[in-house]
């Protein structure tokens, strides 16, 4: 079954090789946003050689060979989970990606392929703390330090319970998106992300 430490569990002989010749279907989505970047094929030696060095290889058809993701880019998946499906005939692969996933330097090769936006702006506020650019106003909130953060905070608290009392919708929405904005960087100013907030609420509704 599909965790957080690389499937080390996962049995290969379970799956039902036989059925496409000894290939299966791999669907990869980012751990992150859980956005799909590709599809590939595994044989059971890709799969083993995934699971051993939790860099996703598949079996590639042209070349006729195991083929790391990466191994001439650099732009690697670092496994997170591996699942099958009901049939035990495709795979569902969770990854972290380390650089675009698709030859044309997209994030994913499906050029539409949603993605969760909140885990993309954590993503973008973390890169923020870590680089600091001059000209963004993320930084000058990280410069400003936990207090002012956490003030800032309280203040969108306010205003967007004031904005659900008396003014409307659009409003309402504006003043949402700040107080989601800010509660994300202080989260990050703490060593925390949106996810593990995420993850409370998940263990909260796994307890009702």
């Amino acid at each position: 079954m599909a965790n957080d430490n690389g499937s080390p569990g996962f049995d290969p002989g379970r799956l039902d090789w036989d059925k496409g010749d000894g290939l299966l279907p791999v669907v990869v989505q980012d751990a992150s946003n859980l956005r799909v970047l590709m599809l590939g094929y595994m044989n059971r030696e890709a799969l083993e050689a995934t699971l051993a060095s939790r860099r996703v290889t598949f079996f590639s058809r042209s070349k006729q060979r195991l083929w790391t993701k990466g191994e001439s880019s650099g732009h690697v998946l670092e496994l997170v989970s591996v699942d099958a499906d009901c049939d035990d005939d495709t795979l569902l692969v969770l990854a972290h990606p380390q650089g675009p996933t698709c030859h044309l330097q997209r994030a994913s090769c499906f050029p539409s392929a949603p993605s969760a936006f909140l885990s993309d702006l954590d993503a973008l506020v973390a890169r923020r703390e870590r680089e600091r650019p001059a000209d963004s106003y993320t930084t000058r909130l990280f410069e400003s330090g936990t207090r002012r953060i956490a003030q800032k905070v309280g203040e969108e608290g306010v205003e967007t319970a004031l904005a659900a009392v008396a003014q409307d919708e659009t409003a309402l929405l504006g003043e949402s998106a700040d107080l989601l904005y800010h509660l994300t960087v202080l989260l990050r100013a703490r060593g925390l992300s949106l996810a593990d907030a995420v993850d409370v609420l998940r263990e909260r509704h796994g307890a009702k």
